[in-house]
């Protein structure tokens, strides 16, 4: 990869007369808004004609990265490209993002919230780190992603890992000793080696983890006071989760588990698992038009141990066919 290095700043050339200066009390009083497009230095990468950003010289506060830098999108935020500054408290990221690299904020110690978009893909290693008043993140949904030591030593009270996450790295949110709820979403294969290390191991405030998913591969949970709750019609659970206790996730709704083995197109129908509670008992209603729908029930489902499997080898005589349940 070709990389031209271009910098987003002006500097007195040599020979250019230095500007006049007028006293102060000349210049009218000006309000500046409070977050403003910051400077920035980045890297232009010649076989895509993208932006990655290196570099950042601006006082802080309310940053907004913009999408496009002189025309060309901006698609990374590079490594330790706002390392050290202490006085960003809040960073607008666009949706032309796809990758937030490693300690991209490294101890940007006054960082209180961000919202990564659904075009991020993966958080590097160590991006978030340190950032000690970091309290509230969301993750987009396009993150597969997050990597070791990510949100490392931060103040999150609860997160909500996305369905789209495959892997939590080692130590991604260790010492976040303020976390009291974590929320896994139902693609997430791996935990990482002390990924919620201190937080659930060494204190006592977090009282209940929920997955949306299959049990991931874990070595040790910690979290001596939590309990681990899983879905009903989910796989791979025991009494126990890491050394701690298990129990069933009762949902205030039923809902199609979209993961898993038995969600999709099967050798004789379309199928999926239907979650709630036990012994209800659910209708899976159909309908071929969602801009003028007229549901259709199909079948009604008794959720032994709350949870039902619901297949339907009708699927193939319509062109499309959308699903909803009704609880009875």
């Amino acid at each position: 990869m070709n990389l031209k290095t271009t910098v987003g700043s002006y500097r007195r050339q040599p020979g250019e007369r230095r500007p006049k200066v007028f006293p102060l009390l000349l210049l009218p009083l000006l309000t500046l808004p409070a977050a403003v497009q910051a400077q920035f230095n980045y890297v232009i990468d010649d076989d895509t004609g993208t932006i990655i950003i290196t570099g950042y010289y601006d006082p802080g506060g309310a940053v907004i990265i913009p999408d496009t830098i002189d025309g060309l999108p901006v698609t990374g935020i590079g490594t330790f490209a706002f390392r050290g500054h202490t006085s960003l408290t809040s960073v607008t990221i666009p949706d032309s993002v796809t990758s937030i690299g490693r300690g991209a904020f490294l101890t940007c110690y006054a960082l209180t919230n961000v919202t990564i978009p659904d075009s991020v893909t993966s958080i590097g290693r160590g991006a978030f780190s340190d950032c000690i008043s970091l309290t509230s993140v969301t993750i987009g949904n396009g993150v597969t992603n997050i990597g070791d030591y990510a949100f490392y030593n931060t103040s999150l009270t609860s997160v909500t890992i996305p369905n789209g996450v495959t892997s939590i790295g080692n130590y991604a949110f260790y010492d976040c000793i303020s976390l009291t709820g974590v929320t896994i979403g139902n693609g997430v294969t791996n935990i990482g080696w002390y990924a919620f290390g201190d937080d659930f191991a060494d204190y006592d405030s977090l009282t209940e983890v929920y997955f949306q998913g299959n049990a991931p591969s874990v070595t040790y949970f910690g979290a001596r006071n939590a309990t681990v709750y899983y879905l009903p019609g989910t796989t791979g659970w025991g009494p126990t989760f890491g050394g701690r206790p298990t129990a069933l996730w009762s949902l205030p709704n039923p809902l199609i588990l979209a993961s898993g083995t038995g969600f999709g197109v099967q050798t004789n129908g379309f199928g999926f698992i239907i979650s709630w509670a036990a012994n209800n008992d659910v209708v899976v209603e159909a309908s071929t038009d969602l801009a003028n729908p007229s549901w259709s029930p199909l079948q009604t489902n008794t959720l032994t141990g709350g949870s039902a499997y619901f297949n339907d080898p009708q699927w193939t005589n319509y062109p499309g066919r959308f699903y909803r349940l009704r609880a009875l």
